[in-house]
């Protein structure tokens, strides 16, 4: 009495369960990637190495004392010019 692919065990000798179970943990982890995907695209959060998080950067360093207000400035007006 032959089966063909089929043993004792069942299909694939029980890897079909194994093979599944990955399957089912990689749809869950790419719909969760989707939902988050989808709730940062529509908040409409800026993106690393935006003007306006270079912008807080720049702003952050004047007030710690890091730029002078000539060199700030100079930077502000390159950062508005790329833009």
């Amino acid at each position: 009495m032959g089966y063909g692919y089929m043993d004792g065990a069942g299909f694939m000798g029980g890897w079909g369960m194994v093979f599944g179970g990955f399957m089912m943990l990689f749809w869950i982890a790419a719909f969760v990637a989707l939902v988050v995907f989808l709730v940062r695209w529509i908040s409409g959060e800026p993106k690393k190495g935006s003007a306006a998080n270079a912008k807080a950067i720049l702003e952050q360093r004047y007030a710690r004392g890091e730029l002078d207000t000539p060199e700030y400035q100079e930077r502000l007006k390159a950062l508005h010019s790329a833009t």
